[in-house]
């Protein structure tokens, strides 16, 4: 059964940090492209980053160009993504998504809640 089950998020204060986990089961994690997005309410989904398998290249979205990072552990089918300087603006629901050769998959998701 392919899994990916998000972890790590929760409420933050502004300026704060949150590491927010993927943990992939039940396919070829070495052969898919990893990404994290998000979805506030009221708003459409939007991209946050990815990272690839091959070369470990990795892209963000503009509005968390650096503030976040994406990380993957092939060792452990893991990817993580450290926010970092968090605003209210990113208080969204945070999704991990894989994606290769025509199959996709999506977790459940994470809600991350950033506070004033």
């Amino acid at each position: 059964e392919v899994q990916l089950v998000e972890s790590g998020g929760g409420l933050v204060q502004v300026g704060g940090s949150l590491r927010l986990s993927c943990a992939a089961s039940g396919f070829s994690f070495d052969d898919y492209i990893i990404a994290w997005f998000r979805q506030a309410p009221g708003k459409e989904r939007e991209g946050v980053s990815c990272i690839r398998s091959n070369d470990g290249r990795t892209s963000y979205g503009d509005s968390v160009k650096g503030r976040f990072t994406i990380r993957r552990d092939n060792t452990k089918n893991t990817v993580d993504l450290q926010m970092n300087n968090l605003t209210p603006e990113d208080t969204a629901v945070y999704s991990c998504y894989a994606q290769a050769q025509g199959l996709d998959y999506w977790g459940q998701g994470t809600q991350v809640t950033v506070s004033t």
